[in-house]
């Protein structure tokens, strides 16, 4: 993870089009310094945040949203049905997140997290903030979280839509 520098920040407004909130840092950007996931603190204005990485950039953002338009998330889903493999490395994704999330956390904001009882959430709430480890729910957080620290998901999607490929400049 990196600090944003003045210009990233002014980039990630742009992305959020508002001023970010529970900023912890940038976990991945484009060669040319372009933000593309943003990591976040697990604890913002006393409530648990719902994901640890964020997806900020436009271009894939917009290419995610066009997959799922086209019924992805339903497809996927299924085949997370079907292929026991694939449910496998999924929900070993799932626990890998839960177990990142709560490292990331400093030790005092596990100790205010732990005071106002939301300590269970953090194990509880996987990619983005699903409880149905077997759902997927978005693509946007589930490849944000790929691009960050690689999931079996966010593979499928580089391979059917050459995600990895795409040309971002925003």
């Amino acid at each position: 993870m990196n600090k944003p520098t003045e210009q990233q920040l002014e980039i990630i407004r742009q992305q959020l089009g508002r001023e970010p909130r529970g900023l912890a840092g940038i976990a991945v950007q484009s060669e040319e310094g372009v933000p593309l996931v943003l990591q976040m603190d697990g604890l913002v204005d006393d409530k648990p945040f719902p994901t640890l990485f964020w997806l900020s950039s436009k271009d894939i953002y917009q290419a995610i949203a066009e997959i799922e338009t086209a019924g992805a998330v339903k497809l996927l889903e299924q085949e997370l049905q079907d292929d026991e493999e694939l449910r496998a490395a999924h929900l070993a994704d799932q626990q890998r997140y839960v177990d990142l999330r709560w490292s990331a956390i400093s030790d005092q904001q596990k100790a205010r997290i732990e005071a106002l009882g939301f300590t269970p959430l953090y194990s509880k709430y996987g990619i983005g903030g699903i409880s149905q480890w077997d759902k997927i729910r978005c693509l946007h957080m589930q490849y944000a979280y790929h691009l960050a620290q690689g999931s079996a998901i966010g593979k499928i999607l580089d391979e059917r839509f050459g995600l990895a490929s795409l040309s971002v400049k925003q």
